[in-house]
């Protein structure tokens, strides 16, 4: 039993590492090694339809049409479309008086009968599109004046069926939550640019990405779009990649309730996530996008089961050893530095990071347990910081 308790120390330590530091690292150093860049062809203008996905998003929703009306691209190719997520405030109303507003300005509204979530609206209102491509976008992000062309510019090939935009936060010195959040952000964007360069993406960004619409798949209302749609793509033999200079301007989360409650959403499929992972073990057919899954996503999404393994593999292995002891004081000081940190005790730089990744942790264990309850759901409240 001792030499197996080692061993899901050391497997689950290297999970931990390998997930937060190593496959970064290594990413870095590949992307030093295989010097590729995606091409762009700026004449492709495509005609596209842009849809925004909405539920009760009064506070932005004219703000975001607003914006959409900035976009430098040709007029007679563009399209938006507005899918309500079955509204109850004054979302429709809005949409359907800036119709009038702006008879030039081609805007539909898709009213969703029922309310089942931001993919299922999707899939609804999709059925309505007739346009070549279909470019999605939060209610609550501003698009740069030139990100349906840069976006488009990317899709220089019939293999390449999904483009991911950047989203850049305009809040990262509000709160320690959204600094954090950024800071992290920063790092996967660059780790995403060489995925994407090398071969494709493991997921995109809700903000703001494009796919072809013949390309486009209905996807069960518990998923997300944005991290399923690269994965079946890949899986397929197709590539996703990012396009960073096409970018969607948001606001992070600036409290940790909002955080916490984001990450718990962005886990609601976890378990199933994993399974994925046993998908693409072919090296010789998925290549390099087998390394990137299990490295960028796979590794993240057992980053819950690891710490649990590591916690109590290091309290039984702490009777014998006196290492194992010290690991283990080092285990309760990193939970009691976010513990005091949590109740404002403790405000450096130290127990901000620390808070920021033991809630990631924490906010795992809250969607594995609500996809064990049958809690997980399709839908969420917005966070209201990020509006």
């Amino acid at each position: 039993m001792f030499i197996f308790m080692q061993v899901f120390f050391w497997l689950s330590l290297f999970i931990i590492f390998w997930a937060n530091i190593g496959y970064p690292i290594s990413i870095l150093i590949l992307g030093k090694i295989i010097k590729r860049k995606n091409s762009k062809d700026y004449t492709l203008k495509p005609t596209v339809t842009i849809m925004v996905v909405a539920h009760n998003e009064e506070e932005v929703i004219f703000k975001k049409l607003n914006n959409l009306m900035t976009i430098d691209y040709p007029k007679d190719k563009i399209e938006f479309l507005v899918a309500s997520d079955n509204s109850t405030d004054n979302t429709n109303n809005i949409v359907e008086k800036f119709i009038v507003d702006n008879p030039d300005f081609n805007l539909r509204l898709f009213k969703a009968k029922k309310r089942m979530g931001k993919t299922n609206a999707q899939n609804e209102a999709q059925k309505n599109v007739t346009t070549e491509f279909l470019v999605m976008t939060d209610a609550n992000a501003k698009l740069a004046e030139n990100s349906i062309s840069e976006l488009m510019a990317s899709f220089v090939s019939e293999e390449i069926v999904y483009v991911a935009g950047r989203l850049a936060y305009i809040n990262e010195e509000s709160s320690e939550t959204s600094a954090s959040e950024a800071t992290y952000w920063s790092l996967d964007l660059r780790v995403r640019e060489i995925e994407s360069d090398i071969q494709t993406i493991t997921a995109g960004n809700g903000a703001l990405y494009a796919c072809r619409n013949a390309d486009y798949i209905d996807f069960d209302p518990i998923e997300s779009h944005d991290s399923a749609m690269p994965f079946y793509y890949a899986y397929k033999g197709k590539r996703a990649i990012a396009n960073h200079d096409a970018v969607a301007f948001e606001k992070a989360g600036e409290n940790n309730e909002d955080e916490f409650n984001r990450k718990v959403r962005m886990n609601r499929r976890i378990l199933y996530r994993l399974f994925n992972s046993l998908q693409i073990l072919n090296v010789f057919k998925y290549k390099w996008f087998t390394y990137f899954y299990f490295g960028h996503r796979t590794a993240r999404y057992l980053l819950w089961l690891s710490h649990l393994v590591l916690l109590l593999s290091n309290i039984i292995l702490s009777v014998s050893l006196t290492f194992f002891r010290v690991v283990l004081i080092l285990h309760v000081l990193i939970l009691l530095i976010s513990f005091l940190k949590q109740i404002g005790v403790m405000k450096n730089k130290l127990s901000v990071f620390i808070h920021y990744y033991t809630t990631t942790i924490f906010a795992q264990w809250y969607g594995v347990i609500n996809i064990m309850t049958g809690n997980a759901k399709p839908f969420w409240e917005k966070a209201e910081s990020t509006r």
